[in-house]
């Protein structure tokens, strides 16, 4: 329960930065502030997600007492990809041809990536050892830190710079904080193992190669909007992207951090049947959270952008986020849902193909439809080639995952996901304002959540009975 409240708790303060930071630099600045970012995260995808993702699947208990030498290969494998990074970078400094971009933001891009990587790589660590409390503590220092230096970073100096800076200095800092949690007292960068490293890096280089593929997907988007269209609209089309893409991602991670690792556990203990079993039923409860989540968003669109949106990018970014809000549903179920299913494996070498298929087809939506006035023909290619994603990796899936969630809670989930739609589209003619998001909201979420429990979509129906027994049971 810790967890969840950290992660809601970060999610809420990922938002008031988000839009914090594109109120006080306005929609150019952002422009520049969202494309120096996506190279960020480009650059940590490529060098270091490999180490979060091999820490979240080969790091647990077990390992730490028993097998040191997975956190010791982790943790000089950190320390050996940020010396290349910096190597690299003095090289292109020295002989590299000059970039269009500003030298500074580039930087301080890369220093993003390296802080980046260093926070989801020790996070990944202790939620490995379900060690909540650190975890916990980890999530509310960042955010703590990060709402002062990039709020107030923005806020003062009104400059991209600036708020990447804090943001570097926040995560750093958090490091620094929360470093005796993260210490193992049996690993040692010496003992480190080469051929362990080959075995991680093997296991974890198909997810990073199609994670990036899907990164890049951003970066080249936001890169041909400021080339075409100037970076204020660069800042229009980044900060729909941005919200949205964090609103996924939050509900999606606060059910992979239960989800994933009791799925590992049910593996390791259990056996390889049982751990798919669970993969199954955590995909059914993936889906039957986003979708609904993704739909009802659309819905209080006209609300949010009253209520919180800067005046200076209202209208785009109710427009934008509405034509990548398919595309953004099925990346959540890629990462959350269908992934699982190779990782528990160990056979991730299908993701790379279906991210080619993603990237093919965005290019081809790209190339066919029409250029206007502003970027919409990108959005849709971006979010057009998420969901070609998201069918590719399900075709795969099927070929490796004997267990799946059953059909009726997908069509469950989809009849009532329509009821909702049905309750609530009255009230999208309604004025927007809190008073209207608030009954939006409800009824939506009553709608759903009734017929959840009455078709036991995804077993959901069973977890809330058991709950309600519980708590009529208590004196």
């Amino acid at each position: 329960m810790n967890v969840l409240l950290a992660l809601f708790v970060n999610t809420i303060v990922n938002f008031v930065i988000g839009l914090t930071v594109a109120k006080f630099l306005g929609p150019e600045e952002y422009g520049r502030f969202a494309l120096a970012f996506s190279i960020a995260v480009v650059v940590q995808t490529a060098l270091y997600d490999w180490l979060r993702l091999s820490a979240t699947r080969f790091y647990s208990k077990r390992t730490r007492d028993k097998e040191p030498v997975v956190r010791s290969t982790l943790d000089a494998a950190f320390i050996g990809v940020t010396l290349f990074l910096a190597g690299a970078t003095g090289i292109y400094a020295l002989v590299g041809p000059p970039l269009e971009f500003e030298s500074s933001l580039i930087l301080l891009a890369l220093l993003t990536a390296v802080a980046n990587g260093l926070f989801d790589y020790c996070t990944a660590l202790v939620r490995a050892r379900f060690h909540d409390r650190a975890y916990v503590r980890l999530m509310l220092a960042k955010n703590a830190l990060a709402l002062v230096l990039i709020g107030g970073g923005a806020f003062i100096f009104q400059s991209a710079a600036v708020a990447l800076a804090g943001g570097v200095a926040s995560l750093f800092g958090t490091v620094v904080l929360g470093r005796r949690a993260l210490l193992d007292p049996g690993a040692d960068i010496r003992a480190a193992s080469s051929q362990n490293a080959r075995a991680l890096a093997a296991y974890s280089a198909p997810i990073v190669t199609a994670h990036l593929l899907y990164q890049a997907m951003p970066l080249a988007a936001r890169s041909i909007v400021a080339s075409v269209f100037g970076f204020a609209e660069t800042g229009q089309f980044a900060l729909a992207y941005d919200l949205g893409m964090r609103a996924v991602q939050a509900l999606g991670s606060a059910l992979d951090v239960l989800l994933f690792q009791i799925a590992v556990a049910a593996h390791e203990i259990h056996g390889a049947d049982r751990g798919k079993e669970q993969i199954a039923r955590n995909m059914g409860v993936v889906v039957a959270f986003l979708l609904p989540a993704c739909a009802g968003l659309w819905f209080i669109m006209p609300s949010i952008e009253a209520l919180i949106v800067p005046a200076q990018f209202r209208g785009p970014f109710g427009h934008y986020l509405g034509l990548l809000l398919p595309g953004l549903f099925a990346m959540g179920v890629i990462l959350f849902g269908v992934n699982p299913v190779f990782q528990i494996e160990k056979k991730t070498t299908p993701l790379i193909v279906a991210a080619l298929a993603a990237v093919a087809f965005g290019l081809v939506l790209l190339f066919a439809l029409p250029w206007g006035e502003d970027a919409s023909n990108l959005a849709i290619a971006q979010g057009g080639a998420y969901v070609a994603a998201l069918a590719a990796t399900v075709y795969f899936a099927l070929r490796t995952q004997p267990v799946w969630p059953s059909f009726w809670d997908m069509i469950a989930a989809l009849v009532a996901t329509g009821a909702m739609s049905l309750a609530v589209t009255p009230l999208r003619e309604m004025t927007p304002g809190v008073l209207t998001l608030i009954e939006q909201i409800l009824a939506g979420a009553v709608v759903y959540g009734l017929l959840t429990v009455a078709f036991n979509i995804a077993g959901l129906g069973d977890l809330a009975a058991a709950w309600f027994g519980r708590r009529l049971a208590r004196p």
